[in-house]
């Protein structure tokens, strides 16, 4: 774990509480409705989960390797099925997690974090495709399909 970036790392694990809820509010700014589909112990754990993966984002600049976030994504979905979250929110909470530690991050550095971030939303997409995944759903094909 010390084959990365030292000096980003500690300053990601600094600040993620204050990452995680500027993360959840750019989320909320590119989606409205994102603070509708969670109650307040929802958003709290929403909160959590994106501490976790800013952590997960800190291990892989400590590393070296974009493997931390992308299988802590793969981890979390049957999580976020049990709970009724959408793969999708999640995704977007990463992409806020981009937007915010950006600023923070060397051109390296920023390089390596938004190669995990992709993995890692590539797979909650991937995951979120998946049946049981509590998305919205088409309503044309959902009436078309009502009796099969």
């Amino acid at each position: 774990m010390a084959a990365g970036f030292r000096a980003a790392t500690e300053a990601l694990r600094r600040d993620k509480a204050a990452i995680a809820a500027e993360a959840v509010e750019a989320a909320g700014a590119r989606d409205p409705e994102l603070r509708g589909r969670f109650t307040d112990r929802g958003l709290g754990d929403l909160l959590h989960d994106t501490e976790m993966l800013t952590e997960r984002l800190a291990m892989c600049l400590a590393s070296g390797d974009t493997r931390w976030l992308s299988e802590f994504a793969e981890w979390m979905s049957p999580i976020l099925r049990r709970r009724g979250v959408a793969q999708a929110d999640l995704a977007a909470v990463a992409e806020g997690i981009r937007e915010i530690a950006s600023p923070r991050l060397g051109p390296d550095e920023r390089e390596l974090a938004d190669r995990a971030l992709d993995a890692a939303v590539e797979v909650l997409r991937k995951n979120g495709r998946v049946g049981g995944d509590s998305h919205k759903r088409n309503a044309l094909l959902r009436w078309l399909y009502r009796g099969v």
